[in-house]
C-alpha cells in the first residue's frame, strides 16, 4: 500500500473517530437523570383568604365616580374565600430547605410542599427576596430528603442540553428538555436581569423549578415565559451563580444584604463617548449621586465614565448594577473612571442597598410593568390583567383577560364601555392575551359579544357592531 493511501485512511479513521465522539455527547435518553433528579424536585402549592364585599342592591349601579358608589360598598357584606395558586422548587438541604420563585410563595397563609408525588408538608418562609424573585422555605419535618447541587452557570453555553422539571398546570413531576438558546437576557421584569433563556417546556406552574445541566447540576432557576398562552420554546431562568449568593443570604440572614454605590447610571451612547473622547461605547454614564452615598463620600461626580469596578470591566451600563448587588457590604473596591478625557482611580467602601433610599425605587423597579397594545378594530388600548389587578381589584385567582386602559373617540365602544372594564370573553370564547382577542377579531367583521367585568367588577355582556 503507498505511502499516500495510509495517509488518507489514516485521516478518514481519525476524522470517523471524531464525529463519533462528538455525537457521543448527544443523549440518547434523559431517563437516567431525571430518574435520579426528581425526588428533589418539589411541587408547590399555596392559599390566602381574599375578603370580598357583594353588593347589597346588585339589580341596581351608580354612574361611574358617584359620591354614593363608596358608601353602599360599605354596606357589602364581607365574604371571605380561598385562593390558590402553584409552582414548583427543589430542595437544597437533606433537612428539607426548598428554593423557589417569591411570587409563587408571596402573600401566602399556607404553604404546601408536596415531595415525590405522594408526601405532603407544611412550609415556612425563611427568607424572600422580591428583586431577584427568590424564595427559600423550611419544610416542617425531621425527616432527610435528597438534595441537589448548584452547579457553575458561567460556564453554560450556548447550545448545550438541559432539562427542566417542576409542576407545570398542577400536573407534578413533568421533565423536558432543550437547550440554552441564549445568555445575558434582560426582560424588564426586575432590576437585577441577567437570564438564561432556554427553548426546554416552560408553562405556568414550573416556576422556582430546576433548570439542570448534563451533570444533574442546578444552573438556573426558571422564573419566566413570553407570553401568558404557554410555552411558546422561550423561558428564562435565573443563574445558578446569582441565585446562590442571594440564597446564602437568606438563608444566614432572612434577608438580602446587597453593595450599594448610591449612582444612578445610564447607557454610554456612541455620542456620548465620541464628546467624552472615549475609544467606544463601554462603561456605566454616571447621571446622578445620592448624597451622603458611599459614591459620594469618594468624590465620585456626575459625567463621570465608570469603566471598571473591583477589577470587573463593565462593558455595558446594565451589567454593573448586577456586579455591585454581588459585592459584600462593607468592602472597599477600586473604581476605574473615565473623566476630562482621562482615567482615574476612586476607592469607594460600599453601602448596603436596603438601607437606603435606593431601595424603595429598587423595589418599584421590580414589579413588572404591564405593557399595553392597541386593539385597531375596537380602536382601544388594552394591557393583560396581572396577579396584582386581581387583588386590588377582590377578583377570582383563576381571572384572565384584558383591562382596557383607553377608548377613543371614535371607538364602537365608547357609548357601552368604561375604562378599566376588563374583557373577559369574545364570542363566548376566554380571553387570556392580547392575541386572542386579535385572532377573534380577524374572523369577525359585523357584530362582537363580548362578556366583561366593569369597573364595579359586576359582570356584563356587551354587543358591539363592527364597521
Amino acid at each position: 500500500m503507498s505511502k499516500l493511501k495510509i495517509i488518507f485512511l489514516t485521516l478518514l479513521i481519525t476524522l470517523n473517530f471524531n464525529v463519533i465522539s462528538k455525537s457521543q455527547n448527544v443523549p440518547a435518553s434523559f431517563a437516567d437523570l431525571a430518574e435520579k433528579l426528581m425526588p428533589s424536585v418539589v411541587n408547590i402549592s399555596t392559599t390566602q383568604t381574599i375578603v370580598t364585599k357583594s353588593n347589597p342592591f346588585p339589580n341596581f349601579q351608580f354612574p361611574p365616580g358617584s359620591p354614593f358608589e363608596d358608601m353602599f360598598k360599605e354596606f357589602g357584606v364581607p365574604q371571605e374565600r380561598q385562593s390558590s395558586a402553584l409552582g414548583s422548587g427543589f430542595i437544597i438541604d437533606e433537612k428539607g430547605l426548598v428554593v423557589t420563585n417569591n411570587h409563587v410563595i408571596q402573600d401566602a397563609e399556607d404553604i404546601i410542599v408536596r415531595v415525590s408525588g405522594d408526601k405532603e408538608f407544611s412550609a415556612k418562609v425563611i427568607g424572600a427576596d422580591p428583586l431577584s424573585d427568590i424564595a427559600v422555605l423550611q419544610l416542617d419535618t425531621k425527616e432527610k430528603f435528597i438534595p441537589v447541587k448548584f452547579g457553575d452557570s458561567d460556564a453554560a453555553r450556548i447550545g448545550d442540553w438541559v432539562i427542566a422539571i417542576g409542576n407545570p398546570f398542577g400536573l407534578g413531576g413533568t421533565v423536558t428538555s432543550g437547550i440554552i438558546s441564549a445568555r445575558n437576557r434582560s426582560i424588564g421584569l426586575s432590576r437585577y436581569e441577567d437570564y438564561i433563556q432556554t427553548d426546554a417546556s416552560i408553562n405556568s406552574g414550573n416556576s422556582g423549578g430546576p433548570l439542570f445541566d448534563m451533570k444533574g447540576d442546578v444552573i438556573g432557576i426558571n422564573t419566566a415565559i413570553l407570553g401568558r398562552s404557554g410555552s411558546i420554546g422561550i423561558g428564562f431562568s435565573i443563574p445558578s451563580n446569582s441565585a446562590k449568593i442571594v440564597i446564602d443570604q437568606l438563608v444566614e440572614f432572612g434577608e438580602t444584604k446587597r453593595g450599594w454605590l448610591g449612582v444612578r447610571i445610564q447607557d454610554v451612547t456612541k455620542e456620548i463617548a465620541e464628546v467624552e473622547k472615549l475609544d467606544e461605547p463601554r462603561g456605566a454614564l454616571v447621571a446622578s449621586v445620592a448624597e451622603n452615598s458611599p459614591s459620594d463620600k469618594a468624590g465620585v461626580k456626575a459625567g463621570d465614565i465608570i469603566l471598571e469596578f473591583d477589577g470587573e470591566i463593565i462593558k455595558e451600563m446594565k451589567e454593573l448594577p448586577t456586579i455591585v448587588a454581588r459585592t459584600k457590604v462593607g468592602k472597599k473596591v477600586k473604581v476605574k473612571i473615565w473623566r476630562n478625557k482621562k482615567e482615574i482611580i476612586k476607592n469607594i467602601t460600599l453601602g448596603r442597598l436596603e438601607t437606603s433610599e435606593d431601595f424603595k425605587i429598587a423595589e418599584k423597579e421590580a414589579k413588572p410593568k404591564p405593557k399595553e397594545s392597541r386593539i385597531e378594530k375596537l380602536k382601544i388600548t388594552v394591557r393583560e390583567l396581572t396577579k396584582e389587578d386581581i387583588k386590588t381589584r377582590n377578583l377570582p385567582n383563576q381571572t384572565s383577560g384584558l383591562i382596557i386602559t383607553q377608548i377613543e373617540n371614535d371607538s364602537p365602544l365608547i357609548k357601552s364601555i368604561e375604562i378599566n372594564s376588563i374583557i373577559l370573553e369574545a364570542q363566548k370564547k376566554k380571553i387570556r392575551n392580547i392575541n386572542d382577542l386579535n385572532q377573534i377579531l380577524k374572523t369577525n367583521d359585523k357584530t362582537l359579544l363580548l362578556v366583561i367585568y366593569n369597573s364595579q367588577n359586576q359582570r356584563r355582556y356587551i354587543g358591539v357592531k363592527l364597521d
